[in-house]
């Protein structure tokens, strides 16, 4: 059996062509990068969703990802934020290991290219995560609220002030709407299927799964729609991360209600991405006898 067959791909596809002429033995070295970033990826989705459902129960507010880092480090300090900022930089760098050398080949086409491009914005997001937890440790410096350098002094309010700035803005509101909405057709037709090993835990934990990839759909879409705002009012404070999101939901109908549920599904995203860390297959160093979940369920 060919590794596209294993992996459930169709036969003629592009990413078929490339992983039938590879060999699986020359990319393995990827494959601990890949854990250790999804690994530190699910400690912070674990800690933003645990900490703002702790801070609901108690009558506070949702806390957004920069908040979380300043509250471990007068508390828990070295203890969790070392290992998250080692997550964050060791995914930043298998995103970008992905994208350079195509693993889950993608391709030259101007599709592939597209989404070769998107993991390595993705990286570089992480690794910013990775800077906060360092300046909550004290080694580093970072600015704006709710992990996004928004507010006054943030790299969104000096953008805002230069000639085509708002515009610039505004592209990365749709852009990161647009990948809001590439989560949530994730989630719809459970393409994530297709990187996950096909075993009795992974087949259980599928609705969990798929409710994680739904909610951060929906948060970063809701992300991307507060950046949009932010440059149609030409108003920098109106940007922000995941703590943005929480204020804006909250101040919906029912709003409380939803934000707990969204920090539940942000829970859910933390064991997707722990399951990742175990269980994702590398495509191009997929070898024989690896069976994805969309090729079993295909059977």
């Amino acid at each position: 059996m060919s590794i596209s067959e294993s992996l459930g791909l169709p036969a003629n596809s592009t990413r078929s062509k490339i992983l039938d002429q590879i060999d699986p033995d020359q990319f393995r070295w990827a494959v601990p990068i890949m854990r250790a970033g999804y690994a530190g990826r699910a400690l912070v989705y674990a800690l933003v969703g645990g900490a703002s459902i702790w801070s609901l129960i108690r009558g506070g507010q949702a806390q957004g990802t920069q908040d979380v880092m300043t509250w471990l480090g007068g508390t828990w300090d070295t203890a969790i934020l070392w290992p998250i900022a080692l997550g964050m930089f060791a995914y930043a760098i298998w995103r970008l290991v992905d994208s350079i050398w195509d693993l889950e080949a993608h391709g030259t086409d101007a599709k592939g290219l597209i989404a070769r491009a998107g993991m390595v914005v993705t990286g570089a997001i992480h690794g910013g995560i990775g800077v906060l937890a360092l300046s909550a440790l004290g080694w580093a410096n970072a600015s704006g609220g709710g992990g996004a350098g928004g507010g006054g002094n943030g790299p969104v309010s000096r953008l805002m002030q230069t000639p085509g700035g708002p515009w610039i803005i505004g592209i990365v509101g749709v852009v990161t709407i647009l990948v809001g909405g590439y989560y949530l057709r994730n989630a719809a037709r459970q393409d994530y299927l297709e990187v996950l090993e096909a075993n009795a835990f992974t087949r259980r934990a599928d609705p969990v799964l798929r409710a994680g990839v739904a909610a951060q759909g929906i948060v970063v879409a809701i992300v991307g729609g507060l950046i949009f705002y932010a440059a149609f009012q030409s108003d920098a404070s109106q940007a922000g991360g995941i703590g943005s999101a929480f204020e804006w939901l909250h101040a919906q109908p029912y709003g409380r209600a939803l934000v707990g549920a969204l920090c539940a599904g942000l829970i859910a995203f933390a064991i997707f991405c722990a399951v990742n860390a175990a269980y994702r297959i590398v495509p191009k160093a997929a070898g024989d006898g690896t069976r994805s979940m969309r090729a079993a369920l295909q059977d």
